[in-house]
């Protein structure tokens, strides 16, 4: 199961979550950890040198092998917006290129 992009998401095939599941994972990192004087750790820099995904399961109805990768609505909105939206300044620009010029141009 490949992760989510910036354009795709995961749905459930059996009852169409798209927002709630559990993932299990393995990773093998590498952390540099700053302490505090009161032992508060914070993670400064971390290298990830592998993360496998293994299980991808829906938090509503539980299915392990329903989930799938799906297009993300909102990005296809908007690419469909930017086309209509280049299509018109095209339509623009070329009924500009077509008008004569003025008196003295």
């Amino acid at each position: 199961m490949p992760l989510p992009t910036a354009t795709t998401r995961w749905r459930c095939t059996s009852c169409g979550n798209l927002t709630r599941f559990d993932v299990t994972r393995t990773s093998r990192v590498t952390e540099f950890l700053h302490l505090d004087l009161a032992g508060t750790s914070t993670v400064e820099e971390r290298t990830v040198h592998s993360d496998v995904l293994e299980q991808v399961r829906c938090r509503w109805c539980d299915a392990v092998d329903a989930v799938e990768l799906v297009p993300r609505a909102d990005v296809e909105a908007e690419l469909a917006g930017r086309a209509v939206e280049e299509a018109a300044l095209g339509e623009a620009r070329a009924a500009a290129a077509d008008r004569p010029a003025g008196p003295g141009v």
